[in-house]
């Protein structure tokens, strides 16, 4: 399920808004969400500050009291938080800060019905996209989305794995090593080195026959009689049009 948030300071519009996704719904029982509303930018940045919500999809209008929608916007972003945001509004006036932090779109006040179905549908075709591109992963026992883009390697750690991310933080995970290639096996940019190591090669930097050297600076010794398969791994990835 989806989680979209509303946000707007008038009470009138967040009803106008929700009613339009009641519409949507009945029409497109394809896509299951749901729907939160919060009456202040304040309001919502507590709520997934708390962890108490994650939106996918953020609807906000952009002039509110106190906290203005843009700065609202700009301060999840810096939390991490990387949801479709789309900007409500009756100007056009910060239509260029709103794509200054990744907006999707900005839709100008009052809403139309088969307006808000297109930018539904388009969001939704991409959230299904990008979901395929997440890892499920209990960390500090809560179930967190992990990008795949962002998984530099897993490192075998004896019962457990220790996954390292591009930001150069690390995460302890309680599964076994062939559970977590399992998982990733799909996926074509992973590939497993010996009994302890699963490298993205989206992050290699460099290659040779003792080492490769990833792009946060780390170095990953080779098990021995390996080079030849993990070079021919890390060209075919690069020269056969895999995305990353």
């Amino acid at each position: 399920m989806y989680q979209i948030a509303l946000c707007d300071d008038e009470t009138l519009e967040l009803d106008k808004v929700e009613a339009l996704f009641e519409y949507y719904r009945q029409e497109h029982d394809e896509y299951s969400f749901s729907v939160r509303r919060f009456s202040s930018a304040d309001e919502l940045l507590d709520s997934v500050k708390a962890e108490i919500f994650t939106p996918d999809i953020l609807f906000m209008d952009i002039y509110m009291p106190g906290k203005m929608g843009i700065t609202a916007a700009r301060e999840l972003r810096e939390m991490g938080n990387h949801c479709q945001i789309i900007f409500l509004t009756a100007s056009t006036e910060y239509a260029l800060d709103a794509f200054r932090v990744d907006a999707e779109q900005y839709l100008i006040k009052p809403l139309q019905k088969q307006e808000i179905c297109s930018v539904l549908d388009k969001l939704f075709d991409r959230l299904a996209w990008e979901r395929k591109r997440y890892l499920p992963l209990r960390i500090e026992n809560r179930i967190r989305r992990v990008a795949l883009q962002d998984i530099v390697f897993c490192e075998a750690q004896k019962k457990c794995q220790c996954i390292h991310l591009a930001d150069h933080s690390h995460h302890v995970l309680h599964l076994t090593m062939s559970k977590l290639y399992e998982m990733l096996v799909t996926y074509p940019e992973f590939i497993k080195m010996g009994v302890s190591y699963i490298v993205n090669l989206a992050h290699v930097d460099s290659l040779n026959s003792r080492e490769m050297v990833l792009d946060n600076g780390e170095r990953i010794y080779l098990p021995r009689g390996s080079y030849q398969t993990v070079r021919e791994q890390y060209f075919d990835y690069y020269f056969e049009g895999n995305e990353i």
